[in-house]
Formats: structure tokens, sequence, C-alpha cells
């Protein structure tokens, strides 16, 4: 099993996070869009496509097996 840094561990608390919102702004925008053409739906989808690359990359950093680049002497 690989260890991972308190560091890590946050990431990945904040990368579930972040895809919980994106699941919330995809309820928004099928409760809010009434049409395509809706700035406010526009805006709610971009954001689940921000929200879920935020996840990813947060998940990916967090998972990671980071060497430790400490200078013992």
């Amino acid at each position: 099993m690989k260890q991972r840094t308190p560091f890590q561990k946050i990431l990945m608390a904040i990368a579930f996070i972040s895809y919980f919102t994106g699941i919330l702004c995809g309820a928004a925008a099928l409760y809010f869009g009434e049409g395509g053409q809706d700035p406010v739906t526009a805006s709610l989808m971009a954001s689940i496509v921000f929200f879920v690359g935020v996840g990813i990359v947060l998940q990916v950093i967090g998972s990671s097996n980071l060497p430790d680049l400490k200078i013992n002497r």
C-alpha cells in the first residue's frame, strides 16, 4: 500500500467535493434550463465542465505515488 501525505488526502477530499458540486450544477441546469439560448443554463453547463475537470486533476494528484524529495544529511 502506498503512503499518502496529508496534503494528498486533502486534495482527494476537495476532488470529491468538486464532483459533487458538478452534479449539483447539472441538477440546477436541468431545473432552470428553459431553452438552449438561456445564459443561466450555459453558465451552469460551463460550471459542470470546470468542476469535473478540477476533480479529475485533483484526484490524479491525490492518488499518485509522489517521490520524497527531501535531502537527507
